[in-house]
């Protein structure tokens, strides 16, 4: 079979099986079947595929049609302009998290804080994206991870090294915050599971199906791993530190109210407009 007659298949057995943007996935798994990059598939449509590569096609085509993410397949996705390994064991990376890395960073440039001071926690780390974001960006940071599954923390291990920032990041097996002492951070980050249960019918039928349910439900109301975070980020940071969380609009409010009695809470829009992105800062001793 010629690339453009396996190309042209697999996106009418996406579209058939009402696939978003049936044609990008298609690419994007002929791409990693074969190896090559975007201009390769435009440049040798008459190529011929071997069986093998056809075969391995179909299997990948047909894994997506049935609803595992692109991702998931491929095991890669790009974050922060960094190449990152995945697994089912984590939550994929979204563009709406870079938001969260933009904050820390707005945070320090506006507060004047040194880089090369910092200490930052980032909770419940997954594939380390978000750890390894702060690492590329704040070379002086003292940058800890933590999950409590130690198949993510092997995944994020391994993102670390292929970054080559194994000596930048620390990582831990525990509970959110469990463990450290008080005062320990500048900045506890997060981006914590803020799905309630009753918004599962809402949920895409990829994420419900393969993503872990427990990265992406919080509980019945959303609020619940978060109302736990709240008061723990409180012991660990050090006094007008700041707590940086990824939310959703259906919490927003809610979150507020849980964050009465810190300063400064602000929060950030994403570019459709939804609140995805709180802020706050932990009161010091004298106010």
């Amino acid at each position: 079979m010629l690339l453009k007659d396996a190309l042209n298949s697999a996106i009418a057995r996406l579209t058939a099986a009402d696939v978003g943007s049936p044609r990008m996935n298609a690419e994007t798994l002929l791409i990693f079947t074969l190896g090559c990059d975007r201009a390769y598939l435009y440049a040798h449509p008459e190529r011929e595929c071997t069986p093998e590569e056809e075969s391995r096609y179909r299997e990948a085509i047909a894994q997506r049609a049935g609803g595992m993410p692109s991702q998931y397949i491929t095991g890669h996705q790009e974050f922060w302009g960094m190449d990152l390994i995945v697994s089912p064991a984590v939550l994929i990376p979204r563009p709406e998290t870079e938001h969260v890395i933009e904050t820390v960073l707005g945070l320090i440039h506006d507060n004047d804080l040194r880089s090369s001071a910092l200490r930052m926690v980032d909770v419940g780390t997954g594939s380390g994206c978000i750890a390894l974001a702060l690492a590329k960006e704040l070379p002086h940071a003292q940058i800890t991870a933590t999950d409590l599954s130690p198949t993510a923390l092997e995944i994020a291990r391994a993102n670390t090294a292929r970054h080559r920032l194994e000596n930048r990041i620390q990582f831990r097996e525990t509970d959110l915050l469990a463990g450290f002492r008080p005062a320990a951070f500048d900045f506890v980050v997060c981006n914590p599971p803020y799905v309630g249960e009753s918004e599962a019918d809402e949920v895409e039928l990829q994420v419900r199906k393969f993503e872990p349910r427990n990265a992406v439900f919080a509980g019945p109301s959303g609020l619940e791993v978060i109302q736990r975070l709240i008061p723990q980020a409180g012991s660990v940071l050090a006094p007008g530190g700041w707590l940086v969380m990824e939310i959703s609009g259906t919490i927003a409010a809610g979150v507020q109210r849980l964050l009465e009695d810190w300063a400064e809470v602000h929060l950030m829009n994403d570019l459709r407009g939804i609140p995805r992105v709180i802020s706050a800062r932990h009161r010091t001793r004298a106010s």
